[in-house]
């Protein structure tokens, strides 16, 4: 197993980002498992500087989007141009051809933009004109979004939503990790260092796939989202497509601490990253004022953990 080039990458990362470890494992465990991250939190808490930093450390190619009402699909898609000289239509490649590419501010944009990227996050590819052209590979997406009710924001679509493999927030820095920011900031910049490239990227995701899941940690995992779609604090529970979320997410945690098999707490640590923001809450949960953090941790807390081991 390759995790010393997991740890290599997020040690770079934590040079530029301060006291926010368990969201950079998340963040890396989410890469490893091919799925997308949204991250819903204030502007200046350092989301774009740990993209880059992500990037940095692993050799991929980058692109930033900051959206805003009139930025259009053409513009994160592509559109097909006439050119004179080849007397033929030529497709020029929008912003989502390439490895890893931030959205920032997603809800800043119309919902025609939005559905833009379902495609992409989706199956890898892009449809235009009637051509399909296939995205490079890895493809990750990682976006942002201000806090539901900021001005100027737009809701994002429940398909949307559920095709982000996680949903986390940086928050604010402690005092203590502020002060370590300052210090930095007024030090000379330290660059980060390549610790991968697209192969030992590649094997790291292969070798999450391979990780081992018992029929008991499956029970477990559909258990879990049922949960969520009888509880009566929740109007829309876990899709099919989260109860795989989170099992690959399961399988990308039990990599990343050093295992080639899935136990209950890989389970339980990835479980409301998972579904916190695919949820809808209930009238009854609004009333009483019951966060989705916290109507997730009583499903997790309720539901038994199986006790069988691998083998």
């Amino acid at each position: 197993m390759s995790t010393s080039t997991a740890e290599s990458i997020i040690n770079e990362v934590k040079k530029h980002v301060v006291g926010k470890d368990r969201v950079l494992r998340l963040i890396l465990a989410a890469f490893l498992a091919d799925g997308h991250v949204l991250i819903d939190d204030i502007p200046g808490v350092g989301k774009t500087t740990m993209a880059v930093s992500f990037v940095q450390a692993m050799g991929l190619n980058f692109r930033r989007t900051q959206f805003t009402p009139d930025v259009l699909p053409s513009d994160i898609l592509g559109f097909s141009l006439y050119d004179k000289q080849k007397n033929a239509m030529v497709f020029n490649r929008g912003a989502v051809f390439c490895n890893v590419f931030l959205a920032d501010e997603i809800n800043r944009t119309s919902p025609k933009t939005q559905s833009a990227l379902l495609e992409a996050m989706e199956e890898r590819q892009v449809s235009v004109d009637g051509h399909t052209y296939p995205l490079d590979q890895p493809f990750f997406v990682l976006a942002t979004q201000n806090p539901t009710g900021s001005a100027g924001t737009e809701k994002l679509p429940e398909s949307e939503t559920d095709r982000f493999m996680i949903c986390v927030s940086m928050g604010y820095p402690t005092l203590e990790e502020e002060c370590e920011i300052l210090k930095r900031k007024h030090a000379e910049a330290v660059p980060t260092t390549q610790v991968a490239d697209r192969e030992s990227v590649a094997k790291m995701r292969a070798e999450v796939k391979e990780v081992f899941v018992h029929d008991a940690i499956y029970n477990y995992l559909s258990r879990l989202i049922q949960a969520t779609r009888e509880n009566e604090y929740i109007d829309l529970g876990g899709s099919p497509r989260a109860t795989i979320s989170l099992m690959h997410m399961s399988m990308a945690i039990a990599y990343l601490n050093g295992r080639n098999y899935v136990i209950p707490e890989d389970v339980a640590e990835v479980f409301v990253p998972v579904m916190n923001h695919r949820i809808i809450r209930s009238r009854k949960a609004l009333a009483e004022k019951v966060s989705e953090e916290k109507i997730l941790e009583g499903i997790l807390s309720k539901e038994r953990k199986p006790t069988q081991k691998k083998g």
